[in-house]
């Protein structure tokens, strides 16, 4: 298949804004009042209000919920009822759920940890543009999540809203009541709200997201289907001023692998954050020394083989709020690339039909290299509405240093074609400029079409990034290609214990820009899944790989498994078997094929509502192959190298507030020297965070952690430092101390 040109991507991005844009048809509208006596939990809990038109706070019912999965438009499978009302300062949603109490699955666990549980929730499009929402959802028993929700985007679980929600299990189901404060959203400065709006309820045991209205999945989207909210007069959010000053301490003791040397530091920082609304609708943060810890550790991965980086999520307070503002289809802002900042400014939010979303920051980071200079870093993101339910946007950004610079420019749309296929597109350009002055230039292309349905789902994306593309406040893992690649699901739906069964179809193809071929992959799959958030599937994948310019030909059969079937328990499993290139082999060895054995074993346990135990274990390895092997092997099987990584996690929950969470992390890495060039490292270490959470602002966190390794100092002049058979030398060792206020003036 020859590579795809320039010039056609160009056509569907100058082309794509002519087609026919379709608008969904209107959902319900809900009109709601304004009460005087605020709906309290107990009300519900004893039955005092009833399931027809209004509880007596005056809240208005609905209780049509229909499933959107796995019973495309059936009624819930248990009766639910939500009671909607407001007043001067919140807006109320409480859920009568009906249920067996033994079947109900609630736990008291550490916010946003609901994943497996029955829960509720409420979204509201609070400017009406059938794009983004807020989602706030709460369990059983009150413990919340919140993200901000844009169509074409992952939801992000990083926004922390300030808001209640109290839940209680009943002799038949539970009940939840949300208060969300209009201080705590955007909106149009207007005298009358129109918004959108929908209710969900999870029941985890079925599978089943059941709403109200009926969300269909004949339908691309989600907030495009909301209800209209109506009756909603004279309510802002105010200037909404709110202040996090904070303070943290660090003691250290680490290994110095440079010098090599052992040696001690501390950190004392305070810090300020400040937040204050514009015109009800944008959101003004300032930051002074800013809070750019990290409290959560990351999740293990395996990386001793990868070809290219790999990516672990932005963590961090400051910059995971709003995240999405700056989001494109390629990423080209990705945070983390931010290390060490010292001040920073961002404006996020809507103005009429336009999202905005501006940040310059510092980072201090790079001094430690280039000359004690701080990197200037900006970053500026606008999209407007077009028509309904498309956009279109920019983004430019730049980062200085020492004479330095890189800037970047990009234009994307995204257009809802019918009901069920939508296009994105994105055109961009960098300039960048080393300390001596020189400088290259380079584009980029990216073209997608969606197709989202039912019983069938497509994507088709071609990507095309030249040789001297740079984006170095982005994420992007290769350039100097053009990457084609399709994905096709067929979905049949029955009745009964299986929910979903059907088979999926994945070919990927790199060229370089020469039309060489660098990378194909020809991969079928076939999933069964049942109730109970059980799946089987079942794939194999025929691939090519063209590596130091040796050509390669690789193939994995894949087999994963995964239940939730049980309340106390669930678990993955995946095993990866077949062949893969040792990309580390000796300096002066070609790399070469072996056989790959690739597994992942997941266990959650859950023993008691406020006791949760995972369990994660990582494996892999490469063996030579007789017919592969590298000059000087052995002709048998000989192991390259083996990687496995533990990971044993403690969370209990003392109250919603206050948690301890243990992490203790086991990895060791064998290898062939004569084979394999790959670090042989043998690692282990704990990790102890206790937390007092009031709300996303007002926090305290006390935490150890310390790492052992298979390192040792070989005394000398100078020092130098050599690996052990044992993890006994401790290499970094650190206790910290956290604390925050939120502020509310």
């Amino acid at each position: 298949m020859p590579p795809i040109r320039d010039p056609l991507v160009l056509s569907l991005l100058i082309l794509a804004p002519a087609i026919g844009v379709v608008a969904q048809e209107p959902g319900p509208t809900l009109h709601i009042v304004r009460t005087s006596r605020p709906p309290e939990l107990q009300d519900f809990v004893s039955g005092a209000a009833s399931p027809d038109r209004t509880d007596n706070s005056g809240a208005v019912a609905v209780n049509d919920f229909r499933q959107r999965d796995p019973g495309d438009g059936n009624p819930a499978s248990a009766p639910t009822t939500a009671y909607v009302t407001y007043d001067d300062a919140n807006l109320y949603v409480v859920f009568v759920c009906k249920d067996a109490p033994t079947l109900v699955r609630a736990a008291l666990a550490k916010r946003e940890e609901t994943t497996a549980d029955d829960a509720v929730a409420v979204y509201l499009d609070t400017f009406r543009d059938r794009k983004h929402a807020y989602l706030f959802l709460s369990n059983p028993l009150g413990v919340q999540a919140d993200a901000l929700v844009t169509e074409g985007q992952d939801d992000d679980y990083s926004f922390d809203g300030v808001w209640q929600a109290d839940g209680r299990l009943t002799p038949d189901g539970y009940v939840v009541r949300f208060a969300i404060p209009f201080r705590n959203l955007r909106f149009p400065r207007a005298p009358a709200q129109t918004w959108g709006i929908a209710l969900v309820r999870y029941i985890r045991r079925n599978n089943e997201e059941s709403y109200w209205p009926y969300l269909t999945k004949r339908i691309a989207g989600l907030v495009p289907q909301f209800a209209t909210l109506e009756g909603l007069r004279d309510i802002s959010p105010g200037r909404n001023p709110q202040a996090i000053p904070y303070g943290a301490f660090t003691g250290a003791r680490f290994l110095d692998m440079e010098t090599p040397a052992f040696r001690t530091a501390s950190d004392r920082r305070v810090g300020l954050d400040f937040k204050g609304v514009i015109r009800d609708a944008l959101t003004l943060d300032a930051t002074v020394n800013p809070d750019f810890s990290q409290v959560e550790s990351d999740e293990p991965q395996v990386t001793i083989n990868e070809r290219f980086e790999v990516f672990f999520p932005e963590k961090r307070p400051f910059f995971i709020e709003n995240a999405g503002y700056f989001q494109t289809p390629v990423n080209l802002f990705f945070s983390r690339r931010i290390a060490d900042p010292g001040a920073g400014l961002r404006l996020t939010g809507k103005a009429g039909p336009w999202a905005v979303g501006a940040i310059g920051i510092d980072d201090r980071a790079p001094g430690q290299a280039v000359a004690s200079e701080q990197a200037r870093i900006g970053a500026v993101r606008l999209e407007r509405e077009v028509g309904h339910e498309s956009t279109v946007g920019m983004l430019a950004s730049d980062r200085t240093l020492a004479g330095g610079a890189n800037h970047v420019v990009s234009a994307d749309t995204r257009l809802t074609l019918t009901k069920t296929w939508i296009f994105t597109g994105q055109a961009m350009a960098t300039h960048t400029r080393d300390t001596s002055g020189a400088g290259s230039s380079g584009s980029g292309w990216y073209a997608n079409l969606l197709h989202d349905g039912r019983n069938l789902d497509y994507s088709g994306t071609y990507l095309d990034l030249s040789p001297s593309f740079e984006t170095q406040l982005g994420y992007v893992k290769r350039v100097g290609i053009r990457e084609f690649e399709q994905v096709l699901e067929l979905v049949r739906r029955p009745k009964g214990p299986v929910v979903k069964v059907g088979p999926t179809f994945t070919t990927l193809f790199d060229w370089d820009r020469d039309g060489r071929l660098l990378d194909r992959s020809l991969e079928a799959s076939f999933e069964v899944k049942l109730r109970g958030e059980t799946k089987l599937v079942l794939g194999r994948e025929q691939a090519f790989e063209l590596f130091a310019d040796h050509p390669f030909d690789t193939y994995l059969t894949k087999l994963t498994l995964e239940s939730e079937w049980l309340k106390w328990l669930a678990g993955t499993a995946k095993l990866r078997l077949g062949t893969a290139v040792n990309h580390k082999p000796p300096k002066g060895t070609a790399p070469y094929l072996g056989d790959a054995a690739k597994g992942e074993l997941g266990l959650t346990f859950r023993p008691a509502p406020r006791l949760r135990l995972d369990h994660t274990f990582l494996y892999e390895r490469l063996t030579t192959r007789p017919d592969a092997s590298p000059p000087g092997a052995p002709l048998s099987p000989t192991r390259v190298f083996t990687d496995r990584i533990l990971r044993e996690k403690l969370n209990y929950q003392f109250t919603r507030a206050l948690s301890l969470r243990a992490i203790v992390d086991y990895a060791m890495v064998n290898r062939d020297s004569t084979l394999s060039r790959v670090d042989r490292q043998h690692r282990w270490g704990v990790d102890l965070l206790l937390t007092y959470l009031v709300n996303p602002g007002t926090a305290l966190y006390v935490g150890y952690r310390d790492g052992y390794e298979n390192l040792a100092i070989l005394p000398g002049s100078p020092p130098a430092l050599y690996r052990t058979d044992d993890p006994t030398t401790s290499v970094g060792r650190q206790v910290f101390l956290k604390f925050s206020y939120l502020l509310q003036f």
